[in-house]
């Protein structure tokens, strides 16, 4: 799973570029909250865990190899930026609906959950009813069995040995300017800025 993303480049980890630009998911999300979701929070988890690198057993480490081992300051920020990279790379400008080829992917949902409306259904509900902050993911284990899971503040669904492939931030930072403490109406609204084809590829790596 490893990518450039999620590579040290001299020793340190860098902002990622987003592949579209900050306005370009707007009405779902505004450009106001990717300036701060990105530009603030996310540069502030990078910018911790590049201080806390030096001197330490997991300089050039991936973010990957990271999160499985590390725990206190450096796995929560190491843990932030990976998820943060995964949710911003998995999005794309808003359809009228959702943008949900015929792929294997969904094949899977259809298999294990009856139906892609009622994996929504309850990937929703996982994220609406997660207490605090953090995240809800899908993720495979390795027969590609499919699991949703809530995952608290920094958690990711690599510590539990599963390939993660979609996950919703549900720190209010990622939702609060624009949908105020109306969760589950963010939840709602983000499968139309999804883009399938690149958490397919993460089913089929």
């Amino acid at each position: 799973m490893k990518t450039k993303e999620t590579m040290p480049v001299n020793g340190k980890f860098e902002l990622i570029t987003l592949p579209y630009d900050a306005n370009a998911l707007e009405p779902i999300i505004s450009s106001e909250t990717i300036g701060y979701h990105h530009g603030k929070h996310l540069q502030t988890y990078v910018n911790n865990l590049n201080a806390a690198l030096p001197g330490s057993r997991y300089e050039g480490m991936s973010l990957e190899e990271i999160v499985k081992t590390a725990d206190g300051t450096v796995f929560n920020n190491a843990g932030q930026i990976l998820n943060h990279n995964m949710y911003f790379t998995q999005l794309c400008p808003p359809c009228d609906t959702e943008c949900v080829p015929a792929c294997k992917l969904m094949s899977a949902i259809d298999s294990q959950f009856g139906s892609f409306e009622t994996f929504k259904q309850e990937f929703v509900q996982k994220g609406s009813t997660l207490f605090g902050s953090g995240w809800v993911w899908l993720s495979a284990d390795n027969s590609n069995k499919l699991i949703i899971t809530q995952e608290q503040n920094a958690g990711n669904p690599l510590r539990q040995g599963l390939r993660p492939l979609l996950t919703f931030d549900v720190w209010e930072h990622a939702y609060y300017l624009d949908f105020q403490n109306r969760r589950a109406d963010h939840l709602a609204e983000i499968w139309k800025v999804i883009d399938w084809e690149v958490v397919d590829k993460r089913f089929e790596q």
